[in-house]
């Protein structure tokens, strides 16, 4: 039996992804045995971060200082623009460091059934973005999913009229992935995408 307050801690931390209520548990529980080591500076992260959280006003990210890191970075390819549903999939090619360019992040993807509308996304900054001019590329990383396909198509269609090209991240074969375990929409566009042997 724990008290209110660790009781709420740990109904606070089981709402996070990835912990439900026994990892969330586990998790007080460490936090509470190394309160020194632990504790103290979460919670000094979190009220610095509270505090400080801002979106960027440029690309959308969600970061402490307006424009966020990205942004404000000098050695990125302001000509390279990549296209994000979400934060996430954009904090996860940052930390790939494959792409040098700049992001910009949509804030979800069309969707019929959720009655997600173009308006509804941050299209209509990212096409003020490009017809500022200083873009040469603009690459469309949505999920392959067929909300996400649908959305780089309306993209596509709405910034076809700039002298910019347009690319999208391939689709198929997994790196280490058997044929064996791919499921049919997988090894469909593996053999659309196809290419010769070099």
């Amino acid at each position: 039996m724990a008290s209110p307050e660790i009781e709420a801690l740990t109904q606070a931390l089981s709402k996070l992804p990835g912990l439900g209520p026994r990892s969330a548990r586990r998790a007080v529980l460490h936090l509470l045995k190394k309160r020194e080591g632990a504790l103290a500076p979460l919670l000094n992260a979190l009220m610095a971060v509270e505090e400080n959280l801002s979106t960027c006003s440029i690309c959308g990210n969600i970061d402490t200082t307006n424009p966020c890191a990205v942004c404000a970075d000098p050695r990125r390819d302001a000509r390279a623009l990549c296209v994000v549903e979400e934060v996430a999939d954009l904090w996860a090619l940052d930390r790939s460091r494959l792409f040098p360019g700049r992001f910009h992040v949509l804030g979800g993807r069309l969707s019929a059934l959720e009655g997600v509308r173009p308006e509804d996304l941050a299209i209509e900054s990212l096409v003020r973005r490009i017809g500022d001019g200083g873009i040469d590329e603009v690459v469309l990383a949505m999920n392959a999913t067929l909300e996400g396909q649908t959305t780089a198509h309306y993209i596509a269609e709405r910034i076809e009229r700039f002298p910019i090209r347009i690319t999208q991240l391939a689709h198929g074969l997994p790196v280490g992935g058997e044929l064996d375990y791919l499921d049919e929409g997988t090894l469909a566009q593996a053999l659309r995408a196809r290419r010769p042997v070099s």
